[in-house]
């Protein structure tokens, strides 16, 4: 079986190992067909995630096939096509559990990230993690979870018909988000500093109104995109400091502001302004299953376009050595798919 490891950060390695043993009674394993590149495995080659550790085995945009179930397993068979929720729950009665927030469990442990994850022919999983679409390609199923992370905070921040929504960044998590608030009929609007990825949310998303935060009135712009009213809805999907603590003057008086992207340090923000507002500040972290099993319904129902997504593409062992150019602005990634 062959596993790719990251040994340390910029450091890849490529070792064949036995098969992993049959699975469990209540595990099925399943064969990786696809893998899909986010940003948490180029911070992690990068050096900069936080909550991770080396060496480990990267990978949890899966696209799988079952090829073995363990015995007590009746609600999947052999050849079912499945996505991974890769955000496992070592601690059932953890207090966010209980709260139905699994997504943000004090002790979660996330697939490919605090555990070994699908950089790999074969793994055992439980079916709980799983879900399966026989009629989507292995290509849509490993975009699932990304497009999980947009699709988890657009329902984190209840977003209606009504609203006007800004997307601060265009890459793959703030192209999901604008995705699936399109899907309610918002008006919406996306900020970006680099005019390629702008432009790819204007023609693979058809989203209308644009603002290049680089030509300065950034908030003018915004202005004009909603006939002189601000967003009452913004998220920020840079994980950019400068850009997160700017995104509280782009948010209409009442409105929310929800910060998707991540990045290891604090954000500072003046509190008579926030008061003033009336702000809402909410956090979205990773997907519950129910935005699984929305997103999988949306794709089938042709709601949810995944064509755009994938613009590089790697097999298994090609993936090292073309890795460290995906981490290059100059690349262009909006998504690198790796196919086994």
């Amino acid at each position: 079986m062959r596993q790719i490891i990251l040994n340390k950060p910029g450091e890849f390695e490529l070792i064949n190992t036995d098969r992993m043993d049959s699975p469990a009674v209540n595990e099925v394993q399943v064969k990786v067909h696809r893998i899909g590149i986010c940003g948490t495995d180029l911070h992690a080659f990068a050096g900069e995630q936080p909550f991770f550790s080396y060496p480990r085995v990267l990978g949890h945009e899966l696209g799988v096939e079952v090829v073995n179930t363990g015995s007590d397993v009746t609600e999947l068979t052999v050849g079912d096509r499945c996505t991974v929720e890769p955000y496992k729950i070592p601690n059932p009665d953890d207090q966010a559990v209980r709260m139905g927030k699994p997504n943000c469990a004090e002790h979660i442990s996330v697939f490919g990230v605090h555990e070994d994850g699908g950089m790999r022919d074969y793994f055992n999983i439980e079916p709980r993690y799983l879900h399966k679409s026989n009629a989507l390609s292995y290509d849509q199923l490993a975009l699932v979870e990304p497009l999980g992370i947009g699709c988890h905070a657009v329902n984190r921040a209840g977003v209606q018909s009504t609203d006007r929504v800004l997307v601060i960044g265009a890459g793959p998590i703030g192209l999901a988000a604008l995705q699936f608030a399109q899907v309610t009929g918002a008006k919406l609007a996306v900020l970006e500093i680099d005019e390629g990825r702008l432009q790819f949310a204007r023609e693979s998303l058809d989203i209308e109104n644009g603002v290049l935060a680089s030509d300065g009135d950034t908030e003018e712009k915004i202005r004009t995109c909603f006939q002189g009213d601000l967003p009452n809805i913004v998220f920020d999907a840079t994980g950019n400091a400068h850009s997160m603590k700017n995104a509280f003057t782009y948010v209409a008086h009442g409105g929310k502001l929800v910060y998707i992207g991540l990045f290891q340090g604090d954000i500072s923000f003046n509190d008579p302004y926030f008061h003033k507002k009336e702000l809402t500040l909410m956090g979205s972290r990773n997907a519950l299953s129910s935005d699984f099993k929305q997103i999988l319904r949306q794709i089938e129902d042709g709601k949810i376009d995944t064509n755009p997504w994938i613009t590089h593409r790697a097999g298994f062992e090609e993936m090292i050595d073309v890795f460290e150019e995906w981490t290059k602005p100059e690349s262009k990634v909006i998504k690198a798919m790796v196919e086994l």
